[in-house]
């Protein structure tokens, strides 16, 4: 009689927790609403609609943040908004969900390029090459946006910060 309240609540919690096991999704089922979702945004950037691809997009991983296409195309989204930095935390996190994506590493690696960011894209290009063992057409895509370089504005914006302003020179020694 004295170990029937622990039997008891030991009972119970174990009832508890087998029944919330069961009745868990797969990791790698994403919801179908999400995957609808997803077709919709992928639909709307290739319409050019790029805000009614955002909201579509955003709402698919609402629905299901596992949804790891969904994220690259929000990557995809950004870049076209001219937001590289956005576009490189949305791969990011595609990469947190499948490290060896190599669309996502590609589309990233661009995105770096777009920034400025060449010496980390080329880092990007190594590893799908490594990833594909040979060509694949996101090599060749990340190869050419290296080729090509950085916005001309972003390589002004880089060289700009290393030649201090007129006025603001370092003063020599003898100066006071």
């Amino acid at each position: 009689m004295r170990f029937s309240p622990v039997a008891i609540a030991l009972s119970l919690t174990l009832l508890a927790v087998s029944s919330g096991v069961n009745g868990q999704k797969a990791d790698d089922q994403i919801n179908p609403r999400s995957l609808a979702l997803l077709a919709q945004g992928q639909a709307a950037l290739k319409a050019g609609n790029l805000s009614e691809a955002n909201d579509a997009l955003e709402t698919a991983l609402a629905i299901d943040p596992r949804n790891r296409s969904a994220f690259v195309a929000l990557g995809r989204v950004a870049q076209a908004q001219q937001l590289p930095g956005k576009a490189i935390r949305m791969y990011f996190e595609a990469l947190s969900l499948e490290p060896n994506d190599v669309n996502a590493l590609s589309a990233q690696g661009e995105a770096m390029v777009q920034k400025g960011a060449v010496e980390r894209a080329r880092a990007n290009l190594v590893r799908v090459k490594t990833l594909c063992k040979g060509d694949c057409a996101p090599a060749t895509q990340l190869a050419a946006a290296i080729a090509k370089g950085p916005p001309p504005a972003v390589v002004a914006a880089q060289n700009s910060d290393k030649v201090p302003p007129k006025g603001q020179e370092k003063s020599t020694a003898g100066e006071k």
